[in-house]
């Protein structure tokens, strides 16, 4: 049996993964409903997203879920979403999309138009532990670290540019650098490669986690693995429902949980785990009627610049982006507070968020109404692992777990997006068949 502690959707799709192949497996988790971060709440007419908000997938994924019978309840973002917008001098100005955009839109200067031009005949090359504020700096412009890179960053994965390294982030931007010697060639070279959409679920992105859990023969939800003891054949799993004998363990859980687990026998990576930083962040939900807000919307969100001094790192147009998000003549914001640009904030009372989401929303979109009709805050204490230094010697550590039987598939071992989980959900599970482990069964 292998043992899988974590339910979200590493976990999940590694579980499920598992019994298509015939390998007996369980799988733990602490908490009462299956997802991890990925959490769906249907009030009414409203659908909000507690956690990540869409899936971006490409033919492959798309495949899959249809493997799953999910194809029905697919709902693709709007061609309007293809638009986003960064705040500076005061407003929303939409980012360029295209060569043509970019040459005549006076978002980014003459300056950083010429070096995006000479990008192309840079000869630097990365260097090791380099970040990503420094490759861009070196390939590009100041200006697009903090306009374009740093707003991204910090509305996407919570993070900082300035110490989230290049090689663990966006290896595929050494890929280009070192084969194209630039990273606009390789983009160019690679345009035609497989294309990605974004998409949710007619119900919220939960479908997915509750319909990989609904099949699984050995599920123990609320029953956290409290200890992992080294056998003869391999692992006994200690957990509150009792004790399991397992051929090999996988951590789809947090670098706590998993350095907690770890510690009696390897107190050294655990303590490497301890250090990996999860930032702070809180998902505000604000509801307005669409007659009292002055802005087209025509988009995905805003992201704020940290140099515009915005409290919320960026807001995300909900009902541009899906449909029936919210009742046809309101619309739904979702705003985002904190991450490792604005830990500070995410520290703030309720109250106080809920006040300063509510002004800047105000400020930015006209909106003359006094409160929100409607409005959640959902505080997430550990949001997304860092790939920064810390990642590194982590890493590491992880061929040796599994010459002992424990293997990761998790968010904070080589990528953090969706996609990026199922696709080493899928992964493991046929390396794992393929493995000697499998001979057992």
């Amino acid at each position: 049996m292998i043992a899988i502690i974590g339910a979200g959707i590493s976990g999940l799709t590694l579980a499920y993964e598992l019994q298509q192949r015939n390998m007996p497996c369980r799988i733990f988790d602490r908490g009462s409903e299956p997802g991890g971060l990925m959490r769906s709440r249907r009030e009414g007419d409203y659908l909000i997203e507690l956690g990540p908000n869409s899936l971006l997938g490409d033919a492959d994924l798309l495949n899959w879920l249809d493997q799953l019978g999910l194809t029905p309840e697919i709902s693709f973002a709007k061609p309007v979403s293809k638009a986003r917008f960064i705040y500076r001098n005061g407003a929303y100005q939409q980012l360029p999309t295209g060569p043509l955009s970019l040459l005549f839109s006076s978002f980014f200067s003459w300056e950083t138009k010429n070096a995006l031009w000479k990008e192309r005949s840079v000869q630097s090359v990365s260097p090791p532990g380099e970040t990503l504020s420094e490759f861009f700096r070196r390939r590009f412009s100041p200006e697009i670290v903090e306009y374009a890179l740093a707003p991204f960053v910090a509305g996407i994965y919570a993070g900082d540019p300035d110490r989230l390294l290049v090689s663990e982030t966006f290896p595929v931007l050494l890929d280009y650098e070192k084969e194209y010697g630039s990273v606009l060639k390789g983009f160019i070279k690679n345009a035609g490669g497989a294309r990605r959409q974004s998409f949710t679920f007619r119900n919220g992105l939960q479908t997915l986690p509750k319909t990989l859990l609904a099949p699984l023969k050995h599920v123990h939800l609320n029953d956290a693995v409290d200890r992992l003891t080294k056998t003869e054949t391999g692992w006994q799993v200690e957990a509150r429902s009792g004790s399991y004998a397992a051929d090999a363990v996988v951590l789809a859980c947090d670098t706590a949980t998993a350095a907690n687990l770890l510690e009696p026998t390897w107190p050294d990576t655990a303590a490497l785990l301890h250090q990996v930083e999860y930032p702070p962040m809180i998902a505000v939900h604000s509801v307005y009627k669409r007659a009292g807000v002055h802005h087209a919307l025509n988009g995905f969100g805003g992201l704020n610049p940290r140099l515009e001094g915005r409290f919320v790192a960026g807001h995300i147009w909900n009902s541009s982006v899906f449909d029936a998000r919210c009742p046809a003549d309101e619309v739904l914001f979702t705003s985002l507070v904190g991450g490792s640009q604005g830990a500070a904030n995410a520290r703030q009372p309720d109250e106080v968020v809920r006040q300063r989401v509510h002004q800047e929303l105000s400020q930015a979109f006209g909106i003359r109404a006094e409160k929100p009709v409607r409005q959640w805050l959902t505080r997430w204490e550990r949001a997304i692992p860092q790939y920064d230094a810390r990642v590194v010697p982590v890493n590491k550590q992880i061929p040796t777990l599994e010459s002992d039987g424990v293997f990761v598939c998790a968010n904070w071992y080589h990528g953090t997006s969706l996609s990026d989980c199922i696709r080493k959900g899928r992964e493991l599970a046929q390396r794992l068949s393929e493995s000697k482990i499998a001979e057992r069964f």
